[in-house]
C-alpha cells in the first residue's frame, strides 16, 4: 500500500488535535461520573438506613396489629362482658393499625425498589468511570503512537480500520442489548407494578365497603410484588450476576444453567475439570459471557433437547466446550456476511481480544460444538 506521507502527516496532526480534545472530554466524563457516583453512594446509604428503619417499624406495627386483632376477637367472643363502645373501639383500633401497616409495607416496598435502582445506577457509574479511565489511557497510547514513526503507522492502518469496525459492531450490539432489557422491563416488572397499583386501589376501596375481602386482595397483591421482584432479580442477573463477584465463575455458571433448564426444559450437562480457583475478574466476566451467549444461542435457535458444557482449567489456559444436539447451521454463512449473527461474531471478537482461539463446528442437522481456549497469562 502506497501512502502519501505529507497528506498522512496532515491527517495525523488533525487527528492528534481531535484526540487530545477527546481525551480531555473523556476525562471530564470520568470526573462527572465520579461525582455522580459519590452522590449516588450517599443517597444509597440514606435509603438503606430508611429501609432498615422502616423494617423495624413494620415489625413493631405487626406486633401491635396482631395484639389488636386478638383483642377484637376477645371482645367479639365475649360480647356479653363488653359494651358496644368497647367493641367499636377494638374494631376501630384494629382497622387503623391494618391501614397503617399496609401503608408502611408499601413504603418499605418503594424504598427497596429505590435502593435496587440506586445499586444498579451505582454499578453502571462505576463501569462508566472504569471505561472512561481505560479509554483515556488508550487514547493517550494512540496519541503517542500517532506521534511516532509514520511508516509504522501506515503498516497499522488496516488493523485500525478493523478495530473501528469492531467498535461499530460493539455499539450496535449494545443497542440491541438495551432494547432487549427495555422489552423485558416493559413486559415484566412495569406491567406487574401497574397491576400492583390497581390492586392497591382496590384494597383502599374495599377497606371502606367490605373489609373482609381485604385480606384476600392483599395476599394477591403480595404475590404480584414477589413476582415483580423475581423478574427484576432475573434482569439484574442477566446484566451483571452479583454471585460472579462473590463466589466466582463456576457457581455463577451453575446457577445460570439451573435457571436455563427451569425456563427452557433444556437438559444441560456441566462438567468441570481442573481446580476450581478464582481467576482475574475480567477473565471470569469474559468466560461467563461467552458461555452465556453460547447457551442463549442454543436456547433460541438450535431447537436442541440436550447441551453439554465442559470447562477445563490448566496452569496455562482455560478451555470451554459447548456442544448441543440441535439443528445445526453453516458457519460460513454466519461469518461470510449472510444475515446478522452478532452473538457468534461478538463471541469470536471477544475471544480474539483475549488472544484466545475459538472453533465452531456445525452443519445443518448435525448439531453444534463451540470450542474456546484462552491463555491465562493474558488474563489481566
Amino acid at each position: 500500500m502506497v501512502v502519501d506521507v505529507r497528506a498522512l502527516d496532515k491527517v495525523i496532526k488533525q487527528t492528534l488535535a481531535t484526540l487530545e480534545k477527546s481525551r480531555d472530554q473523556i476525562l471530564d466524563i470520568a470526573d462527572n461520573a465520579r461525582s455522580e457516583r459519590e452522590r449516588i453512594k450517599a443517597e444509597l446509604q440514606e435509603i438503606q438506613n430508611q429501609v432498615k428503619k422502616t423494617i423495624d417499624e413494620v415489625d413493631l406495627l405487626e406486633r401491635k396489629e396482631k395484639q389488636a386483632r386478638i383483642r377484637l376477637m376477645e371482645v367479639s367472643r365475649n360480647f356479653h362482658k363488653y359494651t358496644e363502645e368497647d367493641m367499636r373501639q377494638a374494631y376501630e383500633k384494629a382497622r387503623q393499625l391494618q391501614i397503617r401497616l399496609g401503608l408502611l409495607r408499601e413504603r418499605e416496598t418503594q424504598l427497596r425498589l429505590r435502593r435496587d435502582q440506586l445499586e444498579i445506577s451505582l454499578r453502571k457509574l462505576e463501569e462508566t468511570v472504569e471505561k472512561a479511565e481505560n479509554l483515556a489511557s488508550q487514547v493517550g497510547v494512540v496519541l503517542n503512537f500517532l506521534g511516532g514513526n509514520l511508516q509504522e503507522l501506515s503498516n497499522q492502518l488496516e488493523e485500525i480500520q478493523q478495530r473501528q469496525l469492531l467498535g461499530l459492531r460493539i455499539i450496535k450490539a449494545q443497542e440491541e442489548e438495551r432494547k432487549r432489557v427495555a422489552r423485558e422491563i416493559h413486559d415484566g416488572p412495569a406491567q406487574s407494578l401497574a397491576n400492583v397499583i390497581l390492586r392497591a386501589e382496590i384494597c383502599e376501596k374495599l377497606l371502606a365497603i367490605d373489609p373482609s375481602r381485604v385480606g384476600k386482595e392483599l395476599s394477591e397483591l403480595k404475590n404480584l410484588v414477589k413476582q415483580s421482584l423475581q423478574d427484576v432479580r432475573k434482569i439484574i442477573f442477566d446484566l451483571r450476576p452479583m454471585v460472579l463477584d462473590d463466589l466466582g465463575l463456576i457457581p455463577t455458571l451453575k446457577r445460570f444453567m439451573a435457571n436455563l433448564q427451569e425456563e427452557s426444559k433444556l437438559e444441560v450437562d456441566f462438567t468441570v475439570l481442573g481446580q476450581e480457583e478464582r481467576l482475574a475478574p475480567a477473565l471470569e466476566v469474559a468466560v461467563f459471557r461467552l458461555v452465556q451467549e453460547a447457551l442463549n444461542n442454543v436456547k433460541k435457535h438450535a431447537r436442541a433437547s440436550r447441551v453439554q458444557v465442559r470447562l477445563e482449567t490448566t496452569p496455562e489456559r482455560i478451555n470451554v466446550s459447548v456442544k448441543d444436539n440441535g439443528c445445526g447451521f453453516n458457519p460460513q454463512e454466519v461469518f461470510g456476511g449472510k444475515g446478522e449473527s452478532y452473538g457468534l461474531i461478538g463471541m469470536r471478537e471477544r475471544v480474539e481480544l483475549l488472544e484466545g482461539k475459538i472453533n465452531i463446528d456445525s452443519a445443518p442437522g448435525k448439531g453444534t460444538q463451540i470450542r474456546i481456549s484462552i491463555p491465562l497469562q493474558k488474563r489481566e
